[in-house]
């Protein structure tokens, strides 16, 4: 009799049935792909290297070099070798404008493109390039092809940069599992290695990204409580310090691209040599003539103080958020390259008042975090492994009602996947469709939000204001990707939207929408309350001259003439600033159609009575 091999649900059949999967660090500046081998998760090399740079040139013909061999060219090819190109996923093409970034950019529509000397590709074409080598180290060492891939992306990122991300994913043949927070890896990586229980700060300051996030550990439970950082600020942007310091002590007044590209390279070099040295001085040649760039550690320190200072901002908001106290955190966990830098260290320490921990190598703790992610959804399940992810939410999202208020569906640091729904109705008699209005943002008023969609909701029965029942649904899953349904209830007509925006927050607009949320809190309230009253009034407004077109014989002329000069004074109320005159006026209004509304109220009861028996009723 011939035997089935069983195995238990989530667990894999056999050691040497294991599915192929890995973890994948798509970094700013390094890239790394990990595996669990022999249930030990590890980075996997190239060409003895463990970081790839996450460098793409290519060349006359269309052979792109990826990697170390990019690199190799970029001293000769400076423009044309794509580098930090993560900065640009999911960004429009004035953001790119904005970025400093010495690159040719091109506006293919609402897409953005680089023009290099060979070739034109937008960002998730850089990074599918990166992702495709990653893809094949993997299965060149593995010996086999891969079911999926954990990809980690910054807690920061928005649905248009994950969406990005899950595009280039496509591009390169990669099965995405899902897309993972880095911070959330790097503690998978700690937490498990360590058994380490209790709340701990993620420190996460890569080459062009920076999150920190607070999670709490408990018995094999990843819980993120709050999450905070800025999609724009790395290690990059400190090498944009010393350069520009570098062109104001020497007086340069014009710098071409081939320059600015050229002097980056040398501060990055610079700036990792400090991180083991007091001083360094890196030789450079601009435009024919050699320069040194040089600076000591403390003076580099002093350009860094604003920067750094502003990560620490980040990390004082997380805890505000989670409602916690520095000594609740039991450590420090610190991620990326840029961690490295002894005055981050430094500042960090003094900020919780611990120790930050780097026992673990920065670069490689997010992609060997991704690596059990990946090992565990492939079905790889070793007996006794139980843990569970509870990643959140970065920003609050919800949807435009009337008068230009937003109603908040889910709110921010909720945790994810979530679904919510929440009930809506017509403004207006007859009104057969409806147009909702996606946004994402802290603040009462939609004009202070971002949009993120719009789409419409039609075929709604006729039917009077307020009749109809609309169930909206938002629905943002493990991969923190946003869908939005809208349903009347009644007939069954639905539409719904995959948030697709076409491009990402910048680091101002997420500052900007977190700060505001808190310092006008109180100015947002008096808002909310005004457009509340205003939409109020122009109800009562709408109700009343409907009423009037229907039944005006059953008023006098006297009555009809009360009636319309309220009806004008309710109307420049309404269309004012002064709650307490918007709420007089609806009251008013209210009270000079009292009668008006009870003589209506009797005309419908006797009709519908009209030629019915008693022994009907």
């Amino acid at each position: 009799m011939a035997l089935l091999q069983i195995s238990e649900p989530g667990e894999s059949p056999a050691p040497h049935q294991r599915r192929l999967a890995v973890g994948i660090d798509l970094g700013t500046t390094h890239s790394l792909v990990a595996a669990v081998r022999s249930s030990v998760p590890e980075v996997l090399f190239d060409a003895g290297r463990p970081l790839i740079p996450s460098a793409v040139y290519v060349e006359e013909g269309g052979q792109a070099y990826v990697g170390a061999e990019a690199i190799a060219k970029q001293a000769e090819f400076p423009l044309d070798t794509l580098v930090s190109i993560k900065r640009l996923m999911g960004r429009s093409y004035q953001e790119a404008l904005s970025s400093g970034m010495p690159y040719h950019f091109v506006e293919d529509g609402q897409n953005l493109s680089i023009q290099t000397q060979h070739a034109r590709l937008s960002p998730v074409e850089v990074a599918a390039k990166i992702l495709e080598k990653l893809k094949l180290l993997a299965e060149g060492t593995l010996g086999d092809a891969l079911v999926g891939a954990v990809i980690t992306v910054p807690a920061y990122f928005d649905d248009a940069q994950r969406q990005a991300t899950r595009d280039a994913a496509r591009l390169a043949g990669l099965n995405v599992l899902r897309l993972l927070n880095e911070p959330t890896a790097a503690a998978i990586a700690y937490g498990l290695d360590h058994g380490s229980e209790g709340v701990y700060a993620v420190f996460d300051l890569g080459g062009g990204t920076f999150d920190v996030s607070l999670l709490r550990l408990t018995r094999g439970v990843f819980e993120v409580v709050a999450t905070g950082g800025d999609t724009r600020l790395g290690g990059d942007d400190f090498d944009v310090l010393i350069v520009d310091d570098f062109i104001l002590k020497h007086g340069i007044t014009a710098v071409s691209l081939h320059s600015r590209r050229v002097l980056l390279t040398a501060a990055r070099r610079l700036r990792e040599s400090l991180t083991e040295h007091t001083q360094h001085s890196e030789p450079v040649l601009l435009e024919g003539q050699s320069y040194a760039l040089e600076l000591t550690r403390e003076a580099f320190e002093r350009l860094a103080a604003p920067l750094v200072a502003r990560t620490i901002s980040c990390a004082q908001q997380a805890l505000k958020d989670a409602s916690l106290m520095t000594q609740d955190i039991k450590g420090v966990v610190m991620v990326g390259g840029a961690t490295r830098m002894p005055v981050v260290r430094k500042s960090v320490g003094e900020a919780f008042g611990t120790e930050p921990l780097t026992d673990l190598d920065p670069d490689q703790v997010v992609a060997l975090g991704a690596a059990l992610q990946a090992n565990l959804l492939a079905g790889n399940r070793n007996p006794g492994e139980d843990w569970l992810l509870l990643d959140v939410t970065p920003l609050t999202l919800g949807l435009e009602t009337m008068g230009g208020l937003v109603e908040h569906i889910i709110p921010r640091n909720s945790t994810i996947p979530v679904a919510r729904a929440q009930e809506f109705t017509t403004f207006k008699d007859g009104q057969t469709a409806l147009a909702v209005h996606v946004v994402q943002g802290e603040r009462d008023l939609v004009s202070d939000c971002r949009s993120l969609a719009r789409f419409e909701l039609r075929g709604i029965p006729a039917m009077v204001a307020g009749a109809a029942r609309i169930r909206v649904t938002f629905q943002v899953d493990a991969d923190g990707l946003l869908s939005v349904s809208a349903r009347e209830l009644g007939s069954g007509v639905e539409s719904s939207v995959t948030v697709k925006p076409s491009f990402g927050l910048s680091d101002d607009e997420v500052s900007r929408m977190l700060s505001e949320g808190m310092s006008k809190a109180d100015y947002d309230a008096q808002m909310r309350m005004l457009r509340e009253q205003q939409v109020d009034a122009k109800q009562l407004i709408e109700s009343v001259l409907a009423a009037l077109a229907a039944d005006s014989d059953l008023l006098s002329a006297a009555e009809q003439t009360r009636i319309s000069q309220q009806l004008h004074m309710t109307s420049e109320a309404a269309s004012g600033d002064d709650v307490d005159a918007i709420r007089t006026a609806v009251k008013a209004l209210s009270s000079v159609t009292d009668d008006f509304a009870a003589r209506r109220m009797d005309r419908s009861i006797r009709a519908a009575l009209t030629g019915r028996s008693l022994e009907d009723l």
